[in-house]
């Protein structure tokens, strides 16, 4: 059975996906306590957990465009009986 594919992946979804995990990379940087070096207001306990939910919420915004877009590439293939 072939596997339908969308026949261009959405630009932004996949932009989303890439700076979601660039927050995440972010917050666990914070998280590990390298922010302290950067700015008064990274150093505080909340800021790399912040980065962090961002960073997933990002992504999971992006890769909802990728799933409708395969779900519908997979309704436009004919079906057999």
């Amino acid at each position: 059975m072939t596997e339908a594919r969308p026949k261009s992946p959405p630009v932004l979804a996949s932009l989303m996906i890439a700076i979601g995990a660039l927050c995440t990379i972010f917050g666990l940087a914070l998280t590990a306590g390298l922010g302290a070096d950067w700015h008064p207001l990274l150093a505080t306990d909340g800021a790399g957990i912040v980065m962090l939910v961002s960073g997933i919420a990002l992504a999971g915004s992006g890769a909802f465009p990728l799933v409708f877009a395969r779900l519908a590439a997979r309704d436009d293939t004919p079906q057999k009986l």
